[in-house]
């Protein structure tokens, strides 16, 4: 019977997602992986290179569709504030993606792939400018990543959320700050 590539490649691809996400990058073993997937290890060699390839295969199949239907609609500090509320649903839907870019950030010395990374991000930021006209682009940037570190904080920091916050944390309450943040954060950019 023949060996089915794109099954065992999919079954470590969960497998890794599941454990990275738990444990880390430095905190994951590939006899880990192997008992998580069912597949031999030496299978992630053979398909992924080494860890840290198979780290960043795991990362970018997480990330693929993370924007998809994330387009800016409309102009000012109402659009970019739907784009904060998409954002963070897209997060809480996804707490593995959370934890996993928290893990490359603890744990790598760069991004795992970048380069296909890096345009995607310059589409959305080109877009929050469209979006906020005589905005500056460095300041757009900065926007942006306040906006993926308030959306993504909500599983990864959940711990914080209970000492800070006085009266009971919920997803609706907190969709709806990031929101307002943002929008203020929109509208300071364009008052300037």
């Amino acid at each position: 019977m023949p060996w089915d590539t794109e099954t065992t490649r999919r079954r470590l691809l969960e497998a890794g997602a599941r454990q990275f996400a738990a444990h880390g990058y430095a905190g994951t073993s590939m006899d880990a992986i192997g008992r998580d997937s069912g597949v031999n290890k030496e299978r992630v060699y053979r398909y992924f290179g080494d860890k840290r390839a198979f780290f960043a295969a795991v990362l970018a199949r997480k990330l693929t569709g993370l924007l998809d239907g994330a387009d800016v609609r409309g102009s000012g500090p109402d659009a970019v504030a739907e784009f904060a509320g998409w954002m963070f649903d897209r997060f809480r839907d996804s707490p593995a993606l959370t934890r996993l870019l928290a893990w490359e950030s603890l744990e790598l010395d760069a991004a795992v792939a970048a380069e296909a990374r890096r345009p995607l991000c310059a589409s959305h930021a080109a877009q929050l400018q469209r979006a906020l006209p005589g905005s500056m682009r460095g300041d757009i940037e900065q926007l942006m990543l306040s906006i993926i570190s308030l959306a993504a904080s909500w599983t990864t920091l959940v711990r914080v959320a209970d000492v800070v916050l006085t009266v009971g944390a919920n997803d609706h309450d907190r969709r709806a700050a990031i929101m307002r943040h943002a929008r203020a954060a929109a509208a300071q950019l364009t008052s300037g």
